[in-house]
């Protein structure tokens, strides 16, 4: 999959970065979703580099303060945020227990991947090329026992609008 642009790596050294980088992402999306309301994000990295905890904080930058938890059993975990009154749909997917690419399709939820609303989704190699292309790609890797490096990839045209504002809201 071709990459359009990448970020400098950053490094979350403690849940504040982490949370900044989320609440980065969220004015991102709340400035771009009404222009483009379909977005797909890869949280890509190892167990326990911080995808689900980048989700959650992601979700607060909404004011959602509902519980996040891993979707790892039932592949999904569907929430409704409200952004400038209007509510969107966000789906955060964690596809490390799949045995098969088509496993998701199977569960019916390809219908979510095309509809309107953010798609987070961990593990999306498991898919191995079923799923659409991602505006957004989050590698996530361990630097040190208390430190990760994180680069963000822009997937398509949309995901290089994301990232410029991203990068620009870092400064």
């Amino acid at each position: 999959m071709p990459i359009l642009s990448n970020s400098a790596p950053m490094y979350w050294n403690t849940e504040t970065d982490c949370e900044k980088s989320a609440l980065n992402l969220g004015v991102t999306l709340q400035n771009h979703l009404q222009t483009h309301p379909i977005t797909h994000i890869w949280l890509i990295g190892d167990l326990g580099t911080g995808k689900t905890t980048f989700v959650r904080f992601l979700l607060r930058s909404f004011g959602f303060m509902g519980k996040v938890k891993s979707p790892t059993y039932n592949l999904c975990e569907p929430y409704q945020i409200s952004i400038k009154n209007h509510l969107y749909d966000f789906h955060h997917f964690d596809l490390y227990r799949m045995n098969s690419p088509r496993e998701w399709e199977d569960a019916g939820f390809k219908d979510i991947l095309t509809s309107p609303g953010v798609c987070l989704i961990e593990w999306p190699e498991r898919a191995d090329g079923t799923l659409p292309k991602p505006d957004l790609i989050y590698n996530l890797t361990y630097h040190s026992e208390s430190s990760r490096a994180v680069t963000i990839s822009a997937g398509t045209e949309h995901g290089k609008i994301l990232l410029e504002s991203i990068i620009t809201l870092r400064q």
